[in-house]
């Protein structure tokens, strides 16, 4: 445990930190899972799930919790699997 008084505020903020962006992270999957089972279904609202999904992958290359590069690979796969 930490003695210093800036330490011990980092350990509560970064406790807090960690629970928003396990549950950013967690919204993000969920949304790319359904776009994709969307996709590969047919279904009518495919569209709507991959624009979520895309919605959902800037947010996060916002956030930083996902690189920009991997956020603009991730929207071209969405895009690629919507047009197949």
């Amino acid at each position: 445990m930490p003695n210093i008084k800036s330490a011990k505020k980092r350990v509560k903020v970064n406790k807090v930190k960690a629970l928003a962006n396990k549950s950013r992270n967690s919204e993000l999957k969920t949304a790319i899972k359904k776009a994709t089972l969307a996709c590969e279904t047919n279904a009518e609202n495919k569209v709507e799930a991959v624009t979520y999904a895309i919605k959902r992958v800037d947010q996060a290359c916002a956030k930083n919790l996902m690189h920009k590069n991997k956020a603009a690979r991730k929207k071209s796969q969405l895009a690629k699997m919507l047009n197949a």
